[in-house]
């Protein structure tokens, strides 16, 4: 029986340490990430493929800045309310998503200030341009 309890806390902890390497975020990445948010105190950081994302509140707004191995913002989403969407993208949820409950709606800027909207609906995030028209439908992260 010690065997065993000492083998799956070896797992445990192995385990752990594999998931804590995955997730290690390189300090180019973090000093970015302070010079631009240092306000910032709790952030929770993850692993987006080869790419780092910050999930914190900023001002009160649930945000999120994607960053790549070399500390450059790749994007940033932030929580909007469905007030700040275009009209083009309210009139499309309302006509082509009637009656369903949208879970998230928010604003994402790329590297180059491209805006987009994405309004999560029953699993699925619908992508308007920064007009609201439509761009597409994917499965939700």
């Amino acid at each position: 029986m010690k065997k065993i309890i000492l083998a799956m806390a070896f797992i445990g902890i192995t385990g752990a340490a594999v998931w804590a390497r995955g997730t290690e975020v390189p300090q180019l990445v973090k000093t970015k990430f302070q010079s631009i948010y240092h306000d910032v105190t709790k952030v929770k950081w993850g692993k987006e493929g080869a790419n780092y994302e910050a999930e914190f509140s900023y001002k009160a707004v649930s945000t999120s800045v994607l960053f790549d191995a070399q500390g450059n913002v790749l994007e940033t989403e932030r929580a909007v309310t469905m007030a700040d969407f275009p009209k083009t993208a309210k009139d499309y949820l309302a006509k082509n998503r009637a009656g369903m409950k949208i879970t998230e709606t928010s604003k994402i800027t790329d590297a180059n200030n491209k805006v987009t909207y994405e309004a999560e609906v029953k699993g699925k995030d619908i992508i308007f341009d920064d007009k609201g028209n439509f761009v597409q439908e994917k499965d939700s992260d």
